[in-house]
């Protein structure tokens, strides 16, 4: 059994009006993390992006800290019904070049 997951609750304001707005999956002890990305409409590897949310200051009431079964609800909901990859899958997604959607080309190396 390798490092725990640290799943992250993302919200568009302080207010957490209008309930989850991303999610986020770290494997803090290594950096690495995947997050819903809306625009592409699939699971990212992108901890560039997390480190920095999760690391300002002015994030701190815009996100927290949730269990295995909420952070699946809570993709169901962010995601528009694609559910959370297993924990297997979130590992092989911190490999670089894979997706949820399995191998994707890459134009950068």
């Amino acid at each position: 059994m390798g490092r725990r997951l640290t799943y992250y609750v993302v919200y568009r304001n302080d207010e957490r009006i209008g309930g989850p707005a991303g999610l986020f999956v770290m494997d803090v002890g290594a950096g690495n993390a995947i997050l819903w990305d809306h625009r592409s409409g699939r699971w990212a590897f992108d901890p560039a992006l997390v480190v920095r949310f999760v690391d300002d200051y002015r994030n701190v009431d815009r996100f927290e800290t949730v269990d295995r079964a909420t952070a699946e609800r809570v993709a169901e909901t962010v995601s528009g019904g694609t559910a959370l990859p297993d924990e297997d899958g979130i590992r092989a997604m911190f490999t670089p070049g894979v997706s949820a959607s399995g191998p994707q080309p890459s134009g950068r190396q």
